[in-house]
C-alpha cells in the first residue's frame, strides 16, 4: 500500500495535479505522511485538479442503483416488456431505459443520471418489484454524499459542479424520445421512428406526427399508382388480357383521432348519499352472498291491479297503485314463515337476531344518488296502507328531505330494477340484513297454459341473495316460492291475512 500511494503521489507532483487527497479520501484510504513527504505532498487543490478529474474515466467507477419507482395506482409489480439500453451503453438523464407493463398500463422509464449501464437486473418478460433495482449505473461526474435512496427521490439528481460539461456520445443522441404507443404504431406501420419529424420536447415523436407522417406516405404512394394504371391497362388491351387481370385491393383507411380529449376532467368528493352508500357497500363486501333466481308469472296479479286502480275508494285517495306494494304485503306474509330471512347477525356472525318488526326497505333512485328508506311494521299494514307510506316516502326521497327514521331499522330490502329496464340482476345485501331482493321488468311473454294451450303472459324475473352464513339454499327456495304463490294467486293472499 506504501508503494503504491508513493508512486500516485510522484505521478501527480510530475503531472502538478494535487487532487490525490481528496481522492484518496473520497475511496478511504489513509495516506501515510511519512511516504507522502518526501515526495512533496501538499494539501493545497490545483485550480486544474478538477478539470484534470472531471475529463478522466475514473469518474465512471461509482455504481449507483438505480430503483423502480412507485409509478401510482397501488401497483406493487411491473413486467418489463423491452429494454432500450444494454450492458456498456452510455446513457444521459431522460434517456429511455426501458418499457414496463402494469395491468393498467405501459410506462416507459427514463434515466435520472448521466453514465454507464453495468447490469440489467431484469430480463425481458420478468416481473420487477417496485422499489428494487431496475440497472445499475456508473455515475458520471461528482455524485452527492447523500444517500443513494435520497437522490432517487429527486426529479432531478445533481451532478455536481463541474467547470466542463462532458459532450454526449452520439448514439445517445441517436435515440429516439417517444411513447410506447408511437412505437407500436410504428412496428405495425414498419416505419423506422428515425425517418419521422418529431414536434414535441427535445424532438420528442408525438401521436400527431407519426399519423402525420403515415397520411404523408401513403399520399406519396397513391400518387405514382394512379399514373401507372391506364399504362398497365394499354398493355392488357394490346395482350387481351385485361379481363383477367385483378384490381388491386384497396388499402384500410387509416382512422384520424382527434389529438385531445372532448371536454375536461373534473374531480369531486363523494359526499351525502353516495358516501353512505359507499360505506355501506363497502361493508357488505364481508358478507358471502348466495343467489337465487325465479320466474313469475304475473297475469293474474297485473288483472287484479288493473281492476282496483278503477276503484273509486282508490281513487279518492289520490293514489297511485304500482305492483311495490303487493310485492312489499307478500314479502312480509312470507316472513312469517321464514323468519330467518328478516334477522340480523353481529360482526363476528357469533349470534343472529330475529326481528319482530317487518320494515322492508326499497331502492329509490333520485337526484342526489341512491337511497333505501323503508316501510315500517308492514306486517300490521293492509296493501293500501302500504302504498301509502311508499308515496309519503317516494316525496320526501324526491325533496331530499327524508329524515333518519325513515333511512334505518331495515330488515329486508327489495329492489325494483324493472321500473328502470332489465330482467336479472345480482343485488348486494344491505348489513347488517341478511337478505335481498331485485324485482325485473314485466315482460308479455308467450308460455304455455295447463291445457298445453300458447298463450300471452305477463312474465316477471326476481333474483335473490342471502347471507350463506346464515341462510341455506333451501330456505331461500322456499322462501322465494311462497311469495311467488301469493303474486302468481292474489286470492290466496286473504287467506294469511291478519
Amino acid at each position: 500500500m506504501a508503494s503504491a500511494t508513493r508512486r500516485i503521489v510522484c505521478s501527480f507532483k510530475q503531472q502538478k495535479l494535487f487532487y490525490l487527497k481528496s481522492r484518496l479520501q473520497y475511496h478511504a484510504v489513509a495516506l501515510p505522511l511519512d511516504h507522502a513527504r518526501p515526495c512533496g505532498y501538499v494539501e493545497q487543490i490545483h485550480p486544474l485538479a478538477t478539470r484534470f478529474f472531471h475529463a478522466s474515466k475514473a469518474f465512471y467507477g461509482e455504481k449507483v442503483p438505480f430503483k423502480l419507482s412507485d409509478i401510482g395506482e397501488g401497483i406493487t409489480e411491473v413486467t418489463v416488456k423491452e429494454w432500450y439500453v444494454k450492458e456498456g451503453d452510455k446513457v444521459a438523464q431522460f434517456d429511455p431505459i426501458c418499457e414496463v407493463q402494469s395491468d393498467k398500463a405501459s410506462v416507459t422509464i427514463t434515466s435520472r443520471y448521466d453514465g454507464l449501464i453495468s447490469k440489467l437486473h431484469y430480463a425481458v418478460d420478468e416481473m420487477a418489484k417496485v422499489g428494487t433495482p431496475l440497472v445499475d449505473i456508473e455515475v458520471s461526474g461528482s455524485v452527492s454524499e447523500a444517500p443513494v435512496e435520497e437522490l432517487q427521490e429527486k426529479d432531478a439528481i445533481p451532478l455536481g459542479e463541474r467547470e466542463e460539461s462532458l459532450e454526449l456520445p452520439a448514439e445517445n443522441q441517436s435515440k429516439v424520445l417517444t411513447t410506447p404507443a408511437v412505437r407500436k404504431m410504428a412496428s405495425d406501420n414498419k416505419i423506422n421512428l428515425r425517418d419521422v419529424q418529431g414536434t414535441g420536447r427535445d424532438g420528442r415523436i408525438l401521436k400527431e406526427d407519426m399519423l402525420r407522417h403515415i397520411e404523408s406516405l401513403s399520399s406519396s404512394k397513391s400518387a405514382p399508382k394512379t399514373s401507372q394504371v391506364p399504362q398497365q391497362q394499354a398493355k392488357a388491351v394490346e395482350r387481351g388480357t385485361i379481363s383477367q387481370q385483378q384490381s388491386p385491393s384497396p388499402k384500410t383507411p387509416q382512422i384520424m383521432r382527434p389529438s385531445a380529449p372532448v371536454g375536461v376532467d373534473r374531480t369531486e368528493p363523494i359526499k351525502g348519499f353516495k358516501k353512505a352508500m359507499a360505506k355501506s357497500m363497502t361493508a357488505s363486501l364481508r358478507i358471502p352472498h348466495f343467489g337465487y333466481c325465479d320466474e313469475i308469472d304475473m297475469t293474474s296479479m297485473a288483472a287484479l291491479r288493473h281492476s282496483l286502480k278503477e276503484s273509486p275508494m282508490v281513487k279518492e285517495r289520490g293514489i297511485k297503485l304500482s305492483f311495490m306494494p303487493f310485492f312489499i304485503k307478500a314479502a312480509s306474509m312470507a316472513l312469517h314463515h321464514f323468519p330467518v330471512l328478516n334477522s340480523s347477525v353481529d360482526e363476528a356472525c357469533e349470534n343472529i337476531t330475529y326481528k319482530a318488526s317487518h320494515n322492508i326497505g326499497f331502492a329509490m333512485d333520485t337526484s342526489l344518488g341512491l337511497i333505501v328508506p323503508n316501510v315500517k311494521n308492514v306486517q300490521s299494514l293492509s296493501v293500501m296502507d302500504v302504498a301509502i307510506e311508499l308515496a309519503r316516502l317516494q316525496e320526501l326521497g324526491n325533496k331530499g328531505s327524508l329524515g333518519a327514521t325513515d333511512l334505518t331499522g331495515g330488515t329486508f330490502t327489495l329492489s325494483n330494477i324493472g321500473s328502470i329496464g332489465g330482467t336479472y340482476a345480482k343485488p348486494v345485501i344491505m348489513s347488517p340484513e341478511v337478505a335481498i331482493g331485485a324485482i325485473g321488468r314485466v315482460q308479455v311473454l308467450p308460455r304455455f297454459n295447463s291445457k298445453g294451450e300458447v298463450v300471452r303472459a305477463s312474465i316477471m324475473q326476481v333474483s335473490w341473495s342471502a347471507d350463506h352464513r346464515v341462510i341455506d339454499g333451501a330456505s331461500m327456495a322456499r322462501f322465494s316460492n311462497l311469495w311467488k304463490a301469493y303474486l302468481e294467486n292474489p286470492s290466496t293472499m286473504i287467506l294469511d291475512l291478519k
